[in-house]
């Protein structure tokens, strides 16, 4: 029967080390219902043990099994390291959910109110080049109170504002609606603007989902579908 001396146990445990299998102490006994090296190497020596004298084992067996070993452990760490990083994940979620609120973001609707400094402000898609393109703020009750005519306008995004909102208007506290015409060539279509829109709260969500914001007006909207957003000290960022 072969025997393993110790001088070959110890070049054994070095090429284990070198491959990533090596585990401490602590590992060992944190995970008695895992295979560790201990319970490798007493695999091993004991194939080694038994092994046909005159037909022994080819030493690219010997490292393949080794590097089987190794690549199993590898996945078993980077699966710890993964739920490490959807720990780290949720964290940044709930750090995004709290900075939004008071905050307002833009979202595709005709529904608009006056922000704290009095004014509407959003933007209008157009998909190719106007010569015309109008827009018309309405009350609750359907009665056009304002419009506005931003003429012939490139595709693309393009912002307007109403800053000079009557006090009436302002002390109603009720939402406009936002109507949108442009003359592509074929008459006046009408266009869903986006406006900026209160954010009441927000939601960690979940893996799927993420951030998930209360906006007023809207109900439930997506951080992630969100263009942009304006802090509550009045700045504007892109993207969240």
């Amino acid at each position: 029967m072969t025997m393993i001396d110790p001088a070959s146990q110890n070049q054994l445990n070095s090429i284990l080390q070198k491959l990533g299998i090596n585990k401490n102490e602590e590992e060992k006994k944190a995970n008695k219902d895992q295979l560790g090296q201990e319970d490798f190497l007493k695999l091993m020596t004991t194939q080694l043990q038994n092994q046909d004298p005159f037909a022994p084992m080819e030493n690219a067996e010997f490292i393949a099994q080794m590097a089987q070993f190794s690549t199993v452990t590898g996945i078993t760490e980077m699966g710890e390291s993964l739920k490490g990083l959807a720990s780290q994940l949720k964290e940044f979620r709930i750090a995004t959910a709290s900075s939004l609120l008071g905050s307002s973001v833009m979202v595709p609707g005709n529904v608009a109110r006056p922000d704290s400094n009095g004014e509407i402000h959003g933007m209008i898609d157009l998909p190719s080049t106007s010569t015309m393109t109008q827009l018309t703020f309405s009350d609750a009750a359907g009665t056009p109170i304002h419009s506005m005519d931003l003429g012939p306008s490139q595709a693309g995004l393009v912002g307007f504002s109403w800053e000079d909102i009557p006090e009436d208007v302002l002390a109603s506290n009720a939402p406009l609606r936002v109507d949108v015409y442009a003359d592509f060539g074929n008459g006046m279509e009408s266009l869903t603007p986006s406006v900026f829109a209160e954010v009441f709260s927000a939601s960690v969500g979940d893996d799927t989902t993420g951030v998930m914001l209360d906006v007023r007006d809207y109900g439930q909207v997506r951080a992630a579908d969100v263009l942009r957003f304006r802090t509550a000290t009045g700045s504007t960022q892109q993207t969240l």
